[in-house]
């Protein structure tokens, strides 16, 4: 139980930093920095393609010497230097060499932290996992009201964001000094060994997740990494890109809070399904409406999508992976949809939104979340041996069951499906 207090502590520190960072950081570009939405698209690519390195890097790192939560430490005072770099820089070709390095560190915070977390919560109930995770989307909250208030009372100009940079950076370094001291016990600190990570490569369930991660990152990443543009195309300034954030997170808490229960009820693929349909109808709505009102009430399905598909793909990959492996596992899904899903995606919906107008991301994104929402039967089958209320460790189950009948360390069947 204390250990589920240090990670609920740490998740509200990191994602209070990337509450700070994420929802601004294309109008710091576009409007601080005076980059267009193509260069503003750029960048926004930049930190997930350094993902595609980082993620799989710091996962292996961790798996095979066992000191994950030393990792996390590293990779978080890492991220809160590159902050620092980054508030120093302007001009395109800076930015973006900044941001590659300040993504080398951060890209993998999110993904240690939730190898860390289903270790940790594991024998502590299906609702356990939900109840730490809540308190990084309460840190998400806290941040996104309090930076513009943050603004407003150091005297800065109407468009300076310049204070993001060191408040984010600190917002790291606290969730650094929270991981050294997080507990080590054998089952955070299980050790892979050097050609392990090819049990991942033989799982189909696994790689269906892959291809099914990629293509709805590709759908739904672009238009939110640019959906300050779309509300300043709307009238709004930061302002407003709060207030809908606080719209977006009001529904998050309780439903990341309750993922353990619906989970029980519709199973992994389920949550998925809702997830991505959700983020179509958000989207869409969006899209098709001018009147804010309507679009401030469309952001509400924002914290079904993550709780469906941005918690719900790692609980799927979690049952399908043997526990000694999880932060490759969980860094290779990051991988192949954070970065290399939102690399193209914020390519693509930079490029819309300057040839086509800012309303076509979301269009585009809303239609082929939709369509791929459509195709989820044939792309990616339930887990063998599973259905709704089933946590997926089927004696079926494909790798976690031969992980277990060689010996490796695996999840209890009991545990929850885990994830982001």
């Amino acid at each position: 139980m204390r250990a589920a207090v240090f990670i609920a502590l740490f998740d509200f520190l990191a994602l209070g930093a990337l509450g700070v960072f994420f929802p601004y950081f294309s109008m710091y570009l576009h409007t601080t920095v005076g980059l267009s939405a193509t260069q503003t698209g750029l960048v926004f690519a930049i930190t997930p393609a350094t993902g595609m390195l980082a993620h799989p890097l710091w996962g292996q790192l961790a798996d095979r010497s066992g000191s994950r939560t030393r990792v996390l430490a590293l990779v978080s005072f890492g991220a809160a230097a590159g902050f620092v770099l980054l508030g120093q820089l302007d001009g395109f070709w800076p930015l973006a060499l900044g941001t590659a390095v300040m993504a080398l560190f951060m890209t993998a915070v999110i993904p240690l932290a939730v190898s860390i977390t289903l270790a940790t919560v594991q024998d502590l109930g299906p609702h356990a996992y939900g109840l730490v995770r809540v308190w990084g989307t309460v840190g998400f909250l806290v941040a996104v009201v309090a930076f513009p208030r943050l603004l407003a009372s150091s005297g800065a100009q109407p468009g300076d964001l310049s204070l993001m940079m060191p408040a984010t950076a600190l917002l790291f370094a606290s969730a650094g000094l929270v991981a050294l001291a997080l507990p080590r016990d054998k089952t955070v600190s299980a050790r892979a060994e050097a050609h392990d990570y090819r049990l991942l490569l033989s799982e189909p369930s696994f790689l269906r997740m892959l291809l099914f991660i990629l293509l709805a990152y590709l759908c739904l990443q672009g238009p939110m990494s640019l959906f300050p543009l779309f509300v300043e195309s709307l009238g709004g300034g930061v302002n407003m890109v709060s207030d809908m954030w606080i719209i977006m997170l009001l529904l998050e808490l309780p439903l990341v809070a309750m993922i353990g229960m619906v989970q029980q009820k519709v199973g992994a693929r389920g949550l998925l399904a809702i997830g991505l349909l959700s983020g179509s109808a958000r989207w869409l709505v969006s899209a098709l409406s001018s009147d804010l009102n309507i679009v401030y009430a469309a952001q509400l399905l924002h914290g079904v999508t993550v709780m469906g598909l941005i918690l719900g793909a790692p609980l799927y990959v979690d049952a399908v992976i043997p526990a000694r492996l999880r932060s490759t596992a969980q860094g290779v899904l990051a991988m192949a949809g954070v970065s290399l899903g939102g690399v193209l995606s914020n390519l693509m919906t930079g490029w819309m939104s300057d040839a086509l107008g800012p309303r076509t991301p979301a269009l585009a994104g809303g239609l082929g979340a939709l369509l791929l929402a459509l195709a989820m039967s044939r792309l990616l089958p339930p887990l063998a041996g599973s259905g709704p209320g089933h946590d997926g460790r089927g004696k079926d189950n494909g790798l976690a069951d031969r992980g277990a009948r060689t010996g490796e360390l695996t999840q209890p069947e009991q545990s929850i499906e885990a994830g982001i």
